[in-house]
């Protein structure tokens, strides 16, 4: 993977900041990227399926297409395309809503489920991989920065 990322963007008198921002962001792209790659190649899937999938294991009594659009931070339209090819493969299934006859509520099927599976275990088991440059303890002090950040991103908003 070439060094030329989101952080080449970095000069000496960006503020700290902008340089930790785009160390985040370069990180968070090589990682995903690195994800999304694995997932074609080993399953023949894309990482916006693997995440509905993951949103809909979650949540065995199912979900609506709305709840699913805002969880996944995607149109309706996004969440539309992918769920007609699960359910055209028979990974998940549409059902009536209980209380709102306009609405769908999508749930996992067997097959669904164990296809999920399968992808979760190997899908952790890399993530493990791609963070091993960091001790427990460093993962531990990294975890706790960040929730102090999302903290303090939710008390802006």
């Amino acid at each position: 993977m070439s060094d030329v990322d989101l952080e080449s963007r970095v000069v000496d008198d960006h503020h700290q900041a902008v340089k930790l921002w785009l160390r985040l962001l370069a990180c968070t792209t090589r990682v995903e990227t690195q994800i999304r790659s694995r997932l074609r190649q080993e399953f023949d899937t894309t990482l916006p399926r693997f995440d509905l999938l993951a949103q809909l294991e979650r949540t065995p009594e199912g979900l609506t297409m709305r709840e699913l659009s805002q969880r996944l931070m995607v149109t309706g339209g996004n969440v539309t395309g992918i769920t007609d090819q699960l359910e055209a493969e028979g990974l998940v299934v549409r059902e009536a809503h209980p209380s709102d006859r306009r609405s769908f509520t999508v749930k996992l099927t067997a097959a669904g489920k164990r296809q999920f599976k399968k992808m979760a275990v190997t899908h952790e088991q890399w993530v493990i991989e791609l963070l091993a440059g960091w001790s427990a303890e460093q993962k531990a002090q990294v975890y706790d920065l960040l929730a102090v950040l999302k903290n303090h991103q939710r008390t802006r908003s």
